[in-house]
Order: structure tokens, then C-alpha cells, then sequence
């Protein structure tokens, strides 16, 4: 089966379990079409460049899938018809990354502290 990668952005006024739960939620709905969650990861609440819906925030979830073209279709269908998503990227790849990704990988930087001190 085909492989994607999905961005979803959600409202900021969910909290993080109910930002979660929306992998759930889509999660069942590909598995009714003959599609799975491979993966999941959870950015956080992060501030946008611009406005969506009058939102400066977002929840940002990244959801890697292995599913049939028609169940990607019916997802994203109900994903733009539900009120707490507003946005949602789709990406067809050949191969899942191993391991975090970009953005997991820049906050565990920075949760480290390996910073230099300043030499003023």
C-alpha cells in the first residue's frame, strides 16, 4: 500500500489530550477504509506565521500512514468538514524516516541544554 505523511493543524483553545485524540479519531476512520497509523508524533501548541480562522496558534500533529488513495480521500474529507482541524497537509512518500523527525529532534535539543556559555 501507498505511504503519507500528514500534517494536521488544530484550534488552540484544545487542550493537548483532545489535540491527541484527533489521531484517534482519524486513525479509526482509515482503518474502516483498509488503512492504518504507522506513526503518530505530537508537536505541541506552536505559533503560526500567519492568522488561520483567526487562530495565531495551532496544535501540530504528524501522522505517518500506510492506506488505499480512497481512504486518504475520505479522511481528509472529514477532516475539512470537522470544526476543531484547520488545516491539513497530505504528502505521498516512498519511505517512512526511521526515528523522530525534524521537529522532534529540535526539541529534544533544546530540552538538553548542551549550550556553550557566552564569552563576552
Amino acid at each position: 500500500m501507498p505511504l503519507y505523511e500528514h500534517v494536521v493543524i488544530s484550534r488552540q483553545d484544545l487542550s493537548n489530550a483532545q489535540a491527541e485524540g484527533l489521531v484517534e479519531h482519524f486513525g479509526k476512520v482509515l482503518s474502516e477504509n483498509g488503512g492504518k497509523v504507522i506513526d503518530s508524533e505530537y508537536w505541541g501548541l506552536k505559533t503560526m506565521a500567519y492568522k488561520i480562522n483567526k487562530n495565531r496558534k495551532g496544535h501540530y500533529i504528524l501522522l505517518k500512514t500506510s492506506s488505499t488513495a480512497d481512504a486518504v480521500h475520505e479522511m481528509e474529507r472529514l477532516m475539512r468538514l470537522h470544526e476543531d482541524v484547520m488545516r491539513v497537509m497530505t504528502i505521498k512518500v516512498d519511505v517512512h524516516q526511521e526515528g523522530q523527525s525534524i521537529q522532534m529532534q529540535k526539541r529534544d535539543e533544546r530540552e538538553r541544554g548542551d549550550r556553550r556559555e557566552r564569552r563576552d
